[in-house]
């Protein structure tokens, strides 16, 4: 870990000094409008989970930068904490609610060096949602118009602040671009993503990526993946990441078996596969602060935390 070279104090001068208070304005109204939006669209909100037996494990994906899973022991058990809720959204959809959304804490212990994009935490929010039934291209349409509604909001309800910050927001037309990630590296190289943001004035889509067991891998395409990222324009980076889920048992536990985890860990999850219960679905998790970031334009993502929680920084207070 490397030593912060602020003081305890500096951290609470900076907090008393007012200068946080236009980001808390705009992410009051940011989170308002998300809210409303996905209310608006019919979903249930449900409340997080901190700590189960499983969690998503961020891997085999080459984009994932985590050192550890984090665990805590609670009497006789050993638990993890939440990197992603992505499997229990999964099995919420048992409850008969064919849309959920969550707030959802996250845990990701990010190597030091992540400290450099400016657009990683290792402990952030996010909004969290998954659709029974639901197709990549729903997804991708529900999630261009949530985002052209809140930036719209936060242009007419906190232009006051936006122009403290002289941060011009332009809002998006939909729909939005959409790349293969065949198609993005042959563009831009294998690091596309910050050179492709940079260039790009509007949001746009990247999909294909294969990543980890749950995203569906296309039935008529194998070896190519029903999932997506949202990348912000203007050097902002990836926001969003989602995907149609496998729920079929042996899919499961050979993409399981393929990435080299252990069926051992998911054996609760593989049972209620095993069972038939799991239903088709689609969904992805929108990180608060980046979203927040790329609103207020912000240089670096600890300037929109309170209490930042950057990888390779002292944690102050």
């Amino acid at each position: 870990m490397m030593k912060s070279q602020v003081h305890v104090m500096d951290v609470v001068e900076r907090m008393s000094s007012g200068l946080l208070l236009p980001f808390i304005r705009i992410q009051t109204t940011m989170l308002k409008a998300i809210h409303d939006f996905m209310t608006s669209r019919g979903f249930l909100q449900l409340m997080p989970v901190i700590t189960s037996k499983f969690t998503d494990p961020l891997a085999p994906d080459p984009g994932s930068g985590v050192i550890a899973v984090p665990r805590i022991k609670y009497y006789d058990q050993e638990l993890v904490l939440t990197q992603s809720m992505l499997l229990h959204k999964q099995l919420a959809l048992l409850t008969g609610a064919d849309k959920i959304y969550i707030m959802s804490p996250n845990v990701r212990l990010e190597r030091k060096e992540r400290f450099s994009t400016g657009k990683h935490l290792f402990e952030f929010t996010q909004m969290d949602f998954e659709v029974a039934y639901g197709t990549m291209e729903q997804i991708m349409s529900l999630v261009e118009d949530l985002v052209i509604e809140t930036i719209k909001t936060v242009k007419t309800d906190r232009k006051e602040e936006l122009e403290l910050f002289e941060r011009d927001l332009r809002v998006p037309k939909k729909p939005f671009k959409v790349y293969t990630t065949h198609e993005i590296r042959e563009r831009y190289g294998d690091d596309w993503e910050l050179p492709a943001s940079r260039e790009h004035k509007e949001p746009f889509w990247v999909i294909d990526h294969d990543r980890e067991f749950y995203d569906r891998e296309d039935p008529e395409r194998p070896g190519h993946f029903r999932n997506y990222d949202l990348i912000y324009p203007e050097g902002f980076g990836e926001g969003l990441s989602g995907g149609e889920r496998e729920w079929e048992y042996e899919r499961i536990l050979r993409r399981i078996k393929g990435d080299g985890l252990s069926p051992d860990s998911y054996k609760d999850f593989l049972e209620i596969a095993k069972r038939g219960l799991l239903k088709p679905s689609a969904g992805a998790g929108l990180g608060v602060e980046r979203f927040l970031r790329f609103l207020v334009g912000a240089k670096h993502i600890k300037d929109v935390q309170v209490f930042p929680r950057v990888p390779g920084v002292e944690v102050l207070i």
